[in-house]
C-alpha cells in the first residue's frame, strides 16, 4: 500500500511538472528586446507565461548552454547570426517546424535562407544591427566623417567611445585595414590589434551597455554606436545622428531559435510565432528602433523610423555591407587580443 501511494505521489508529480513546463516557456533574450506589455497578449491568447531571462553576450549564453547541457532551462533564444551557425553545427539547436510558424509568409525574404542558416532549419531572423560613426549634431555634421579611419584622428583624444565588444571593435580596423572582418588569420588579427592600438589614446569609453546614455547626457560627441542605439537617443531629443562610412558596416541579425533541449518545444513555436508577427514587432521596433524582419509591421511604422538612414541602412548601404560571421577558434584571438587592448593606456 505504501509503495502504491509513493509511486500514485510521483506520478502526481510528474503530471504536475509536465502540466507547468506546458503553461510557461522560458525565453532568454536581449534585455531591451522586451518592453511593458509586450508579452500579455500572448499570455491572454495562449494561457502560456513567459519567463523571461536578460542575455548579457552571445559567449555568455553559449557557455550557458553548454554547461546545461540536456537539463537546460530555457525554450527560446536570441543568438545573433554568427552563433546560429555555430550552434546548429554543434548540434545546440533543435530544427524548427515551419508548419508551426505562418508568420514566415510575412517575413522579409532578403532576410531569409543566408549563409548562417541555409533554408531557415534552426533560426527566423528578429531584428538587424548595424554599426556606424555616431556623432553630436551640435558639434559636427556628417560631412564630417566618411569612413572608420577618421576615428584614428589625433583631434578625437581622449573623446571616442567605442562598443564593448571585441568583434564590432575589431571590425573597424580590419575594414580600415581593407581586410576582412571574418579573418581567421592570426597574422591579419595581430595587425588589426596594433592597428587599434594606435586608435587607444582617442578612447575615452568602451560600452555596450545602453550605449546611448552618454550621448544623450553629453558625455560623449563622437563614437561607434548600433542604428537602434540611435533610434534611442532621438527619441530623447538628444542631438545624435550616425553615418555609415565607405567601407561599409559589419551587419548582424538578432534571431529566435530552440534550444536542443527545450522542454516546451510547442509553447516556444507559439512564442516565436507571436514574437515575429506584425502587431508585436511594429511594437519593439518603436520601443528599440532595429529595423524589423516582419513587412506588415514595417508599413505600419512611422516614415521617422524607416526613412532615417540612420536607422533603416538604405539599399546603397546594405550594399557596401558585409555580415559577421562565425570565426571559430580564432574567437579566442579576438578576445585576448580585446583584453589587452582595454588594459592599454
Amino acid at each position: 500500500m505504501k509503495k502504491w501511494a509513493v509511486a500514485l505521489t510521483s506520478g502526481m508529480v510528474v503530471l504536475s511538472a509536465n502540466a507547468i513546463a506546458e503553461d510557461t516557456v522560458h525565453l532568454y533574450t536581449w534585455t531591451e528586446y522586451v518592453p511593458e506589455g509586450l508579452l500579455d497578449k500572448f499570455t491572454e491568447e495562449t494561457g502560456i507565461k513567459v519567463e523571461v531571462s536578460s542575455l548579457e553576450s552571445n559567449e555568455t549564453m553559449y557557455a550557458k548552454l553548454k554547461i546545461q547541457g540536456k537539463d537546460g532551462g530555457y525554450d527560446v533564444i536570441a543568438p545573433s547570426n554568427y552563433f546560429v551557425s555555430k550552434m546548429g553545427r554543434e548540434g545546440m539547436l533543435m530544427e524548427l517546424d515551419h508548419s508551426k510558424l505562418p508568420v514566415i509568409k510575412e517575413l522579409n525574404p532578403d532576410w531569409l535562407d543566408q549563409s548562417y542558416d541555409k533554408g531557415n532549419k534552426y533560426s527566423l531572423p528578429q531584428l538587424l544591427g548595424a554599426p556606424g560613426i555616431a556623432f553630436n549634431t551640435n558639434d559636427y555634421q556628417g560631412s564630417n566623417f566618411t569612413s572608420w579611419a577618421d576615428l584614428w584622428k589625433p583631434e578625437f583624444k581622449d573623446s571616442i567611445q567605442l562598443l564593448d565588444d571585441a568583434r564590432e571593435v575589431f571590425n573597424i580596423a580590419l575594414l580600415k585595414l581593407g581586410q576582412d572582418p571574418n579573418t581567421k588569420d592570426p597574422k591579419v588579427i595581430k595587425a588589426a590589434y596594433e592597428e587599434l592600438l594606435k586608435l587607444r589614446p582617442n578612447v575615452l569609453a568602451f560600452s555596450s551597455d545602453n550605449p546611448a546614455n552618454s550621448f544623450i547626457s553629453g558625455e560623449v560627441s563622437v563614437g561607434q554606436l548600433w542604428n537602434g542605439s540611435v533610434r534611442i537617443a532621438k527619441k530623447e531629443q538628444a542631438p545624435v545622428d550616425m553615418i555609415f562610412p565607405k567601407e561599409g558596416p559589419v551587419l548582424w541579425v538578432d534571431t529566435l531559435a530552440i534550444p536542443a533541449n527545450a522542454k516546451n518545444p510547442d509553447g516556444a513555436h507559439k512564442l516565436i510565432n507571436y514574437l515575429l508577427s506584425a502587431p508585436a514587432a511594429e511594437k519593439l521596433t518603436l520601443a528599440i528602433g532595429y529595423p524589423t524582419s516582419n513587412m506588415k509591421a514595417l508599413k505600419a511604422l512611422p516614415k521617422e523610423i524607416t526613412e532615417d538612414p540612420a536607422i533603416y541602412p538604405p539599399s546603397e548601404v546594405l550594399k557596401t555591407s558585409h555580415w559577421q560571421d562565425d570565426v571559430g577558434e580564432a574567437i579566442e584571438l579576438y578576445e585576448k587580443y580585446y583584453q589587452e587592448l582595454k588594459a592599454a593606456q
